[in-house]
């Protein structure tokens, strides 16, 4: 019930897919997740290396990569998928939305321990974003395709940029994985829009100041 769960919700949510059906047979995000659960059931009866053969069998086939031990949602929605990196310890909500080459990635060495990221409910992760190390995704989040994530996302705020910093709070009415809009804005641009902006009002002024000067200087040179 829970495949045919996912398989209705991806038809639902992609403008490209037709129906369920075509979900099923065509989808290598949708296909990646039947190599999961299965994968996981293995690593969770101690049959690791299977698991882990199936999670490789799984890369080789679909270009997703998503270790057995990974915890993952309902109605997860991967598009396109090639690329697609889930780590061990991470840990995916129910109804989120990742596009291609997005890595869920860890950092450091230590074993048996939380290295990679938790994302919440209602989450879109962009195409190329990178989210690092053990931090966490509130729900309803957006992360800007193409952005590094490396501290903490708060819920129901978009973030973009190298490294990713929040960029719209509460600004969407709809969740981001169900609208699938992954366009957001480069705070840099942002940030440096207004700054020239700043320079331009300094500018005006002080020439005003100046012209200013320059007339009571005259005036006081014909007295």
């Amino acid at each position: 019930m829970g495949l045919i769960r996912d398989a209705k919700s991806i038809a639902r949510r992609d403008p490209a897919a037709r129906n369920a059906l075509e979900v099923f047979f065509l989808y290598p995000g949708y296909h990646a997740l039947i190599y999961h659960k299965v994968a996981r059931g293995f690593w969770k009866i101690k049959l690791k290396f299977i698991a882990r053969w199936l999670s490789q069998l799984c890369t080789r086939r679909t270009g997703i990569e998503i270790h057995p031990c990974a915890t993952i949602g309902h109605e997860l929605f991967i598009d396109h998928g090639e690329g697609v990196v889930i780590g061990e310890t991470a840990v995916i909500g129910d109804n989120c939305t990742i596009y291609h080459q997005v890595t869920l990635g860890g950092t450091g060495r230590v074993k048996h321990c939380k290295r990679h990221p938790t994302v919440g409910n209602n989450v879109l992760i962009g195409a190329g974003a990178k989210i690092l190390g053990p931090v966490t995704v509130g729900d309803n989040a957006m992360i800007g395709a193409g952005s590094v994530v490396v501290e903490d996302v708060p819920a129901n705020t978009t973030v973009t940029g190298v490294k990713a910093r929040v960029v719209r709070v509460n600004g969407e009415r709809l969740a981001p994985s169900v609208a699938l809009e992954q366009r957001v804005g480069d705070p840099f641009a942002v940030e440096l829009t207004a700054l020239r902006k700043r320079v331009e009002e300094l500018t005006t002024r002080l020439e005003a100041l100046e012209q200013t000067a320059d007339n009571s200087d005259a005036e006081e040179v014909n007295d």
